[in-house]
């Protein structure tokens, strides 16, 4: 047996491939069964006239998601699924799947999640599946080659990080724990003993947010490194950001391709700088009349668009019922296209009039909200890094700058709207302003002891940051929701499958 990404290797030789039916049509005296193994998808021929009677009952038996096992020779063919398929000279059933909920009419969100252990069958949500692999082992790659040393912090702790509102509370033992929401302190403390360390593992935030970029259970990626500075910090989130990249287009085009990424917006990272400003600079751009102009411009854009795909609708509408078969399908394709096209716009009516006033109305001192980034990252196609947050907003184990109001934070936002997916800073190393900041957040001193040790014996510069797995998958994917970028989401109203 052989897999199908290893057809190229087998051309013009009998082989035997096992896996399930992911499309069937028939026609007279050919069967056309698509196949998938889990490594790609393959068409295979199955012509009445060079299989055997038994192997034809078969083929002509079978229903989408029936498994089956297959020999047959494989030829070279550009116009295939892959650029190969298969000549079948025999067909085994494993067995008739029963009748496939998902079919390949449009199903609803709802109907789509509910049966997540299915819809990860299909091939956008493989191809996601397969682009979110390559970035976890692009990552392992990206730190094991610069000295970093992986390490695991606990999932139960007995204190919040970055306080307690957004924490799931459990009982550890007849003791109240939480789930943990970064590594971060516990990663502070391995810097310490190794130098360069990272965490990878599962986080949790208890917010009850139903937005595209939220879950309550996600994956992040923490290094941290003794002896570093807020700038050390951020080129290394900068290189690690644009070999991450990199390796996707390098090693995962064809999965891009299924998604219908448009790469033109991936490509320009793997050269281009980040852009760096303050959260001041951020803030003037937010606010200005330029931004304003900018979003004025983009509304008008969108009528234009809407009256144009309208337009074309109604031409396409009326050629669909004298074309041809295969016109027919381009037509169907297009007019899918186009309604779910209609629909972002009518999506951004809603928005943009939101956002501008949003924006115009930022007062300094405040977070950024998702509005607020989706339109700062209007204006650039490259990722935003932004530092030197209003103190009073930021975690309390940041340092601050000689003034004291900014704390040496950066947050980098991604181009496209899909927001943050980094935050990071330098970290306090000053043992009485730790007290300090601790107190003035209310927080308890006794669980901390363990984290100002890492002040009182000997105490470095030292920085770190968080990449969030699913919101940095959902951007170099091109997905609407993160939902789609984990096998099994957990989010607000859903625990299951």
């Amino acid at each position: 047996m052989i897999y199908i990404n290893q057809l190229a290797n087998h051309v013009d030789q009998s082989v035997t491939l096992k896996g399930w039916v992911y499309n069937y049509r028939s026609s007279g005296s050919l069967v056309f069964i698509e196949m998938r193994d889990g490594t790609g998808l393959t068409q295979c021929v199955v012509a009445k006239d060079d299989v055997n009677e038994q192997a034809w009952e078969a083929a002509t038996s079978l229903k989408q998601e029936s498994s089956l096992e297959i020999t047959g020779t494989v030829k070279a063919d550009e116009r295939s699924i892959g650029g190969h398929e298969i000549h079948v000279s025999d067909v085994q059933v494993i067995q008739i799947a029963e009748d496939y909920p998902i079919t390949p009419k449009e199903h609803g969100v709802e109907f789509l999640m509910n049966n997540r252990h299915l819809w990860l069958r299909s091939q956008r949500q493989w191809a996601a599946m397969r682009v979110r692999n390559e970035i976890i082992f692009a990552i392992h790659t990206f730190f094991q080659d610069r000295g970093f040393m992986q390490m695991d912090s606990p999932i139960f702790t007995g204190n919040a990080a970055e306080g307690s509102t957004t924490l799931f509370e459990t009982e550890f033992f007849e003791e109240p724990a939480y789930l943990a929401q970064t590594g971060q302190l516990y990663g502070e403390a391995m810097a310490m003993a190794h130098g360069l360390i990272y965490t990878f593992g599962p986080t949790f935030r208890a917010e009850k947010s139903k937005t595209r970029r939220h879950l309550s259970e996600f994956w992040m990626i923490e290094p941290e490194m003794a002896f570093y500075d807020l700038e050390m910090n951020m080129d290394l989130a900068e290189d690690m950001i644009r070999f991450i990249v990199k390796t996707v287009l390098d090693k995962r085009r064809a999965e891009l391709g299924i998604l219908e990424r448009d790469v033109t917006k991936l490509e320009p990272l793997v050269e281009k700088p980040f852009i760096r400003m303050t959260y001041t600079e951020a803030v003037e751009i937010l606010t200005s009349d330029a931004t304003a102009t900018m979003l004025d411009e983009m509304m008008e854009s969108r009528k234009q668009e809407e009256k144009d795909l309208k337009q074309e609708r109604e031409e396409i509408k009326k050629e669909h019922g004298s074309a041809k078969k295969w016109r027919k399908k381009q037509i169907e394709a297009r007019q899918v296209e186009i309604g779910a096209r209609l629909d972002q716009i009518e999506e951004d009516y809603r928005n943009i009039p939101q956002w501008k006033e949003s924006a115009k109305n930022f007062e300094w001192g405040n977070d950024f909200g998702g509005s607020d980034e989706t339109v700062l990252m209007m204006q650039y196609d490259v990722p935003l890094m932004v530092t030197h947050w209003p103190a009073e907003i930021k975690a309390f184990y940041m340092k601050r700058d000689e003034s004291g109001k900014h704390a040496l934070g950066v947050d980098v936002l991604a181009p496209e709207g899909y927001g943050e997916i980094i935050g990071g800073s330098q970290r306090e190393d000053d043992l009485e302003l730790m007290y300090e900041r601790i107190e003035e957040e209310g927080l308890d001193k006794g669980v901390f002891e363990w984290y100002l040790d890492l002040r009182r014996f000997g105490t470095v510069p030292h920085a770190g940051y968080g990449l969030g797995l699913e919101r940095t998958v959902a951007w170099i994917c091109g997905l609407q929701h993160v939902r789609e970028t984990i096998p099994f989401p957990r989010m607000m109203g859903r625990l299951t499958p």
